[in-house]
């Protein structure tokens, strides 16, 4: 294998890009521009990376255009993201490989998203115990981040870290990739943004924000703590003084890096409780699908309730289940018995539970109470016994639950 790269100016082996292949095809996804799924492009799967690795090893490798695809937000609006085909995909991988355990070693420990032994659930308990301690959160919205990452800037962090030039080259010409709209029209980036679904996107924008945000935080302001997932970013203050020169201290730094705070969703929050009694007509900010507000809590010393400052799934998040199990159309699911059912729905119900059961998981209750109902909706139409009587059909998922209680994962874990 050496002697095969030694014909080539670009030193990336073979090795690297089926590794590369390896981890993409992992993770499944969907096809780009060039309608591939990752099942055709296994079919000729040889073929396509030795092209892939002797382009790329030559430096003759252009990525093709990313296909835009949009996904509604939670608000309502659109996000566009950007799938690259399955070999480029591949090629960012593999760069990705080789600058990620670099990068590792100047990120904060504060910053917990898409990074390597970091999670969602890190990242709300550091929230939860800073919560606790102090009084006064900044809960922070950057506008429209990942299409409004300068280039110029990003390529300055970028050539700090990344000597060889080649690297430079792949990540300009990934920047660089134009956007294939569903109308066909192609759209190629003035100088700003990286394509969310992109591979190597979600590294970039962190060394990004490393230096936008991080760095410039920790060294501005000593008294703060932090947690950033991406660009979601929950600051904890110690007054409501504090928090308010910082925020316009903030609105400052991010127009000098070409950035731009949410007039509406960036706000200043009080973390109210039984201990903390001002009025404030912000009490309440969400983060990673949970909402942080005041809430009952049963004391472990003395078992009575008490006002405490907590998270747990969000109205949003919840109403995001619901509406997934209402275009699932349970009630109209053809299988012959409630097995096939539960065979169908547990990999959902298991990732619901895994994420949003992690905190006061008594709140997924609704969810389940929800599921249940469209159970017995999908017994009635099935069983002519229960067309009828909503109360047998009731029973009869109730007896069910007592003869298979490991029919379920809900069932399993007790909900």
């Amino acid at each position: 294998m050496n002697l095969w790269n030694e014909t080539k100016s670009i030193p990336i082996s073979r090795q690297e890009i089926w590794t590369a292949y390896k981890k993409v095809r992992s993770n499944n996804g969907s096809a780009g521009v060039d309608a591939l799924s990752m099942k055709d492009y296994d079919a000729n799967r040889s073929k396509q990376l030795y092209k892939l690795w002797n382009r790329m090893a030559s430096g003759s490798y252009f990525p093709p255009p990313v296909k835009e695809v949009e996904i509604l937000k939670k608000d309502g609006k659109v996000r566009k993201l950007g799938i690259p085909t399955i070999s480029d995909r591949v090629g960012q991988m593999a760069i990705k490989m080789l600058l990620e355990p670099r990068f590792e070693k100047i990120f904060s420990s504060n910053s917990y998203g898409y990074r390597p032994n970091k999670n969602a659930h890190q990242a709300l308990s550091e929230v939860r115990k800073n919560c606790r301690k102090t009084d006064w959160v900044i809960d922070l919205d950057i506008k429209g981040f990942f299409d409004n990452i300068d280039h110029n800037k990003l390529m300055l962090a970028v050539n700090k870290h990344v000597p060889e030039k080649w690297i430079r080259i792949y990540i300009e010409r990934w920047l660089k990739a134009p956007r294939l709209t569903k109308s066909g029209s192609l759209i190629t980036n003035q100088g700003k943004g990286t394509p969310q679904g992109g591979v190597i996107s979600p590294l970039l924008a962190n060394l990004y924000l490393h230096y936008a945000l991080d760095m410039w935080l920790e060294n501005t302001d000593q008294m703060i703590k932090y947690v950033r997932y991406a660009d979601d970013v929950i600051i904890h203050c110690v007054s409501q003084f504090h928090a308010e020169r910082l925020l316009k201290l903030l609105h400052l730094r991010m127009q000098s890096v070409g950035l731009e705070l949410h007039p509406q969703k960036t706000k200043i929050v009080y973390c109210k409780d039984y201990r903390r009694r001002e009025n404030y007509p912000t009490i309440k900010f969400e983060f990673l699908g949970y909402s942080f507000q005041p809430r009952m809590t049963k004391s472990k010393q003395t078992k009575g309730l008490f006002l405490g400052f907590d998270c747990a799934i969000s109205i949003g998040s919840r109403k995001r289940i619901a509406d997934k199990l209402g275009e699932l159309a349970i009630e109209k699911l053809s299988f012959r018995s409630i097995v096939g059912i539960a065979q169908y729905l547990n990999p959902r119900i298991r990732g619901w539970i895994n994420y949003y059961g992690k905190f006061r998981p008594s709140e997924l209750h609704k969810i389940f109470r929800l599921l249940e109902s469209r159970l017995v909706r999908w017994a009635r139409k099935r069983y002519k016994r229960y067309k009828t009587s909503l109360a047998k059909a009731f029973k009869w998922l109730k007896r069910i639950r007592v003869q298979f209680p490991y029919l379920f994962y809900h069932w399993q874990v007790g909900y």
